[in-house]
């Protein structure tokens, strides 16, 4: 996945936050930025290691950015229980601040932000917590949101250049759902094909159009 992965603890507003650290060929000090990537249900087997979550890290190592895959609450070695994507959020803001003061160097880079199923609810609410129209005002590069939990959790307004990938067969959140979520947005949504929520067999093409949306123009 990368030239090097190290663990790296933050703290969020239950405790520790277990993440791992996933570094591009070039260090960290050849970066041009960093990401963060974040996981799917944790009630139902969601990690930072799952297929999705590390497809979409490895395309952002491979384009030289610093990828961080947190696991939310209760998972691995992070403290706290599940709060159905509230408590996550505030964590994820939490965690957006202190890699910022720890990597001041990246913080001055680009910054990408994407999240997978669950994650993706989670990654738009720390947008609209911590993005250019935010107090914090942060500039995000990239968002990027993958099986997006419409029906399911509260998913926030996100910008139109958002890179949002769908299933079209997929039976956890329904394509018609993410539709009417992105409906009064004018948002485009990228559908594969005969593909269901966790992209089996699609991972290729999933880590395509990610590499092609980090790398436009």
């Amino acid at each position: 996945m990368a030239a090097s992965t190290e663990t790296i603890t933050f703290t969020g507003q239950a405790g520790l936050i277990d993440c791992a650290l996933d570094i591009p060929e070039g260090g960290i000090d050849g970066a041009i930025g960093w990401a963060l990537v974040l996981h799917p249900h944790p009630l139902f087997g969601g990690t930072r290691d799952n297929k999705v979550v590390t497809t979409l890290s490895r395309a952002c190592v491979q384009e030289g950015y610093v990828t961080v895959r947190p696991n939310f609450r209760g998972i691995g070695k992070s403290e706290g229980v599940f709060d159905n994507g509230i408590g996550e959020a505030l964590d994820m803001a939490d965690l957006v601040d202190q890699f910022r003061e720890r990597y001041p160097a990246l913080a001055t880079g680009r910054f990408v932000l994407s999240g997978f199923s669950f994650g993706s609810a989670v990654a738009s609410q720390v947008f609209a917590a911590c993005g250019p129209d935010s107090p914090r005002g942060l500039p995000v590069s990239s968002l990027m949101l993958l099986g997006t939990a419409a029906s399911r959790f509260q998913v926030a307004t996100v910008p139109e250049d958002t890179l949002v990938i769908h299933g079209e067969q997929d039976d956890t959140v329904s394509l018609s759902s993410v539709m009417d979520w992105a409906r009064p947005q004018s948002l485009p949504v990228t559908v594969i094909p005969g593909a269901g929520h966790f992209f089996h067999g699609n991972l290729t093409i999933v880590k395509r159009l990610v590499l092609a949306h980090l790398t436009r123009p």
